[in-house]
C-alpha cells in the first residue's frame, strides 16, 4: 500500500475536486432533466462525448483558442439536446416511463456509432492549449486547466442558479420541475420548457466533456458510457433531480475515486463508481439530498406491454423453422454462415433470459451480461483447474451464474421502475471490474486462454457444424424449459407481478421470491450460453461480455415482442444474423441496433409479434 505525506494528500485533494467538478457538470445535467422530465436519460453521456471531439476538432484541426471552442461546443451541443428532445422523446411524453428511458438508449447507441464511423475508434490526442506551468499554493500544485475547470464549473453552478432563482424561464423550469400539469394549467408551455432542459443540460455536459479530454489528453467514442454512469452515480449520490445534491455528489465521488485510484490501483477507478451506484440504489434511493418520494407502485415494463395482442405463430411455421434450422448445414455448408447462425443461437438464448425477466417478470434488467460472463468464466475455470468433463462444466457453470448473479441482484428486489435499471446496469458493470481486478482468479486483463474445446461424452467437437447443432440443441431446450414455465403457474405469477406488484402483493404474492425465481431461471440461460461461448472461443476476458451485449439482447427482445419467445429468437437472428449477411452493413451494426430501437419504442413498442 502506498505511503501518503502531507503534500501527497494534498495533491490528491485537489486531482479529485478537479475530477469532481467534471462529474458535478454532467450530473447537473442529468438532474435538471430528470426534474423537469422525470427521465433517465443515457443519452447525456453520448452528448458529452461529442461536445469533447467538437472542442477536440476546433483546437487541433482549427487551431481555436478556448474561448471561441467554448462557444461552439455550447452552440452544438445545445443544438443536439434540442434535437435530441424534440425528435426523440416529445412524441413519447404520453407513453411508459419505459419508452424514453429506451429511446435514450437507442440515441445513445447511434450517437456513439456514428462518431466512430466518422472519427475511428481510435483515442484522438488533446492537448491543452494552456501552458503547462504548475503553482505552488499552500503547499499544494495547481496547474492552469485544474484553475479553469474549478471557475467554469463554479461560474456554471453560479449562473444556473441565478438563471433558476431570477428569471421568469428559471421560474417555470421550477414550476415544471415541480407539477408538470399544474404549470401547463397556468400558461407555462412545458414542451418549449422541456426542450429548453435538455440544452442547458447538453451545454454543461460538452464543456464538460472538453475539459475532461483537455485533462486526460485525449478524447475517444466509447468514454461516453463511463461518463454517464459516472453522471448517474454522483447524481444519486447527491440526490436524483437535485441540483445542488447533483454539485456535492459530483465532488464526492471524484475525491472518492481519486484516493481509491492511488491507495488501489487504475484498474479500480470505475469500480467505486458502481459500487457507490449501488449503494445509494439499495441504501438511499432518495440520496443524501433528495426528496423523500415514494417509488411509483408498478414495474417500467408493465404498462408498455399491457396492451397489445400478440401474433399467434402457427405450430407448423415453428416446426417448419426449426427443421429447416437443422437442415442449414446440409444446404449450405459454408463455415462463415454457420457462425453467423451459431451466434445468433447464443444471442437468442440470452434474448430467451431478458424476456423471462423483463417482458414477463417486470424487471428491466440491463446487466443480463454479467450472468454471461459468470457463466463462461465458471464453466472455464471448472474445466481448466479441476479437470471437469465438459457437459458437467457447462451446467455447473449455469447453475453458478444462476445462483451467483441472483444474489448479486437481490439488494435490488425492493426497487421498482427506473431505479431497477439503473441497479442491474451496476450490477453487472460490477462483475466486470471484478473479473478485471481479479487477477488470481481470472488473469485479470489479460483473460482465459487456452480454455478446453467443445465436446460431447469425450469426444472433441472441433468442426463448425456440430458446433452449429451443439448451440442449437442447447437453445431447444432452453426454449421448452422457458415454454413450461410460461404455461405454468409461475408464469401466471410473473406476469400478474408484471402489471401490477402492489394488486400482486395483495393477493398474498411474495415479491422478491419470484424476483428471485425469474433471475434464476433467466440467469441459468444466460449462463449456460455464456459457458458455451467460452468452449467455443477457447478464450474469453473482461470485454467478452460488455454492457452494450446486455442492451443489444433487450433491442432483440423489444424487436420480437417482450415476453414473446418466438419473438426474442426472431429478434435474436434479425440483429445478428442480417448485419453479418449484408457485410457492408457489419461496421454500422450499433448504428443499425441504436435506429433500431428507437423506431421500434416510436412506432412499434409491442415488438414484431406482440407482447405475451
Amino acid at each position: 500500500m502506498p505511503e501518503f505525506t502531507l503534500r501527497t494528500l494534498a495533491d490528491q485533494l485537489v486531482n479529485g475536486l478537479v475530477i469532481g467538478n467534471i462529474y458535478a457538470l454532467i450530473a447537473i445535467g442529468l438532474a435538471l432533466i430528470f426534474g423537469v422530465a422525470n427521465l433517465i436519460n443515457f443519452a447525456h453521456g453520448s452528448v458529452y462525448m461529442i461536445g469533447a471531439y467538437v472542442g477536440w476538432v476546433c483546437v487541433t484541426w482549427l487551431g481555436w483558442p478556448l474561448g471561441p471552442t467554448f462557444i461552439v461546443v455550447a452552440v452544438a451541443c445545445a443544438a443536439l439536446g434540442v434535437l435530441i428532445e424534440r425528435l426523440g422523446l416529445r412524441r413519447l411524453q404520453s407513453e411508459a416511463r419505459i419508452a424514453p428511458l429506451l429511446a435514450t438508449i437507442g440515441i445513445s447507441f447511434a450517437l456513439d456509432q456514428l462518431v466512430q464511423l466518422i472519427f475511428s475508434p481510435n483515442p484522438q490526442s488533446f492537448p491543452s492549449p494552456l501552458p503547462a506551468t504548475r503553482v505552488m499554493l499552500g503547499g499544494v500544485s495547481i496547474g492552469a486547466l485544474d484553475a479553469l475547470i474549478a471557475v467554469i464549473t463554479v461560474t456554471s453552478a453560479a449562473m444556473l442558479f441565478a438563471f433558476l432563482r431570477f428569471t421568469r424561464l428559471g421560474w417555470a423550469l421550477r414550476a415544471t420541475a415541480q407539477d408538470r400539469e399544474a404549470a401547463q394549467q397556468m400558461g407555462v408551455d412545458v414542451n418549449a420548457i422541456q426542450a429548453l432542459t435538455f440544452a442547458v443540460a447538453a451545454v454543461l455536459g460538452g464543456i464538460g466533456g472538453v475539459m475532461i479530454g483537455m485533462y486526460f489528453t485525449s478524447v475517444y467514442p466509447t468514454m461516453s458510457y463511463g461518463a454517464m454512469l459516472k453522471g448517474f452515480a454522483a447524481n444519486l449520490l447527491g440526490g436524483l433531480g437535485s441540483v445542488p445534491g447533483a454539485v456535492i455528489g459530483g465532488l464526492l465521488l471524484g475525491l472518492i475515486e481519486t484516493f481509491g485510484v492511488a491507495l488501489l490501483g487504475s484498474t479500480y477507478r470505475n469500480l467505486f463508481t458502481f459500487v457507490i451506484l449501488i449503494g445509494v440504489l439499495v441504501l438511499r434511493p432518495t440520496g443524501l439530498f433528495g426528496a423523500r418520494r415514494a417509488m411509483p407502485p408498478e414495474p417500467l415494463t408493465g404498462t408498455f406491454v399491457a396492451n397489445s395482442r400478440p401474433v399467434r405463430v402457427p405450430r407448423f411455421v415453428v416446426i417448419g423453422g426449426l427443421v429447416a434450422a437443422v437442415l442449414l448445414p446440409f444446404i449450405s455448408s459454408n463455415p462463415y454462415l454457420l457462425q453467423i447462425f451459431t451466434n445468433a443461437w447464443l444471442f437468442a438464448m440470452l434474448a430467451l433470459s431478458i424476456t423471462l425477466v423483463t417482458g414477463t417478470a417486470g424487471q428491466m434488467s440491463l446487466g443480463q451480461a454479467g450472468f454471461l460472463a459468470i457463466g463462461g468464466y465458471a464453466s472455464a475455470l471448472l474445466a481448466m483447474r479441476l479437470g471437469w468433463p465438459l457437459e458437467l462444466s457447462l451446467l455447473a457453470g449455469a447453475a453458478i451464474a444462476a445462483a451467483l448473479g441472483t444474489l448479486l441482484t437481490w439488494p435490488v428486489f425492493r426497487l421498482r421502475s427506473q431505479y431497477v435499471a439503473l441497479a442491474t446496469l451496476g450490477i453487472g458493470e460490477v462483475i466486470n471490474q471484478i473479473i478485471l481486478n481479479w487477477e488470481g482468479l481470472t488473469n485479470g486483463v489479460l483473460g482465459l486462454s487456452n480454455i478446453p474445446p467443445l465436446s460431447l461424452f469425450g469426444l472433441p467437437i472441433i468442426e463448425t457444424s456440430p458446433i452449429y447443432w451443439f448451440a442449437l440443441a442447447m437453445l431447444v431446450v432452453a426454449a421448452l424449459f422457458q415454454w413450461r414455465l410460461m404455461q405454468s403457474h409461475l408464469g401466471r405469477t410473473w406476469r400478474a407481478m408484471r402489471e401490477d406488484e402492489v394488486a400482486a402483493r395483495a393477493f398474498g404474492v411474495s415479491l422478491n421470491r419470484y424476483k428471485a425465481l425469474a433471475f434464476i431461471a433467466g440467469g441459468f440461460i444466460a449462463g449456460l450460453s455464456g459457458a458455451f461461448t467460452a468452449h467455443m472461443y477457447s478464450y474469453i476476458n473482461n470485454e467478452t461480455f460488455a454492457a452494450t451485449t446486455s442492451i443489444l439482447g433487450l433491442t432483440m427482445v423489444i424487436l420480437g415482442g417482450m415476453g414473446n419467445m418466438s419473438g426474442a429468437v426472431v429478434g435474436a437472428i434479425a440483429l445478428t444474423a442480417l448485419p453479418e449477411l449484408f457485410r457492408p452493413l457489419a461496421d454500422a451494426r450499433y448504428l443499425i441496433y441504436g435506429v433500431v430501437l428507437l423506431l421500434l419504442v416510436r412506432f412499434r413498442p409491442q415488438g414484431l409479434l406482440g407482447t405475451v
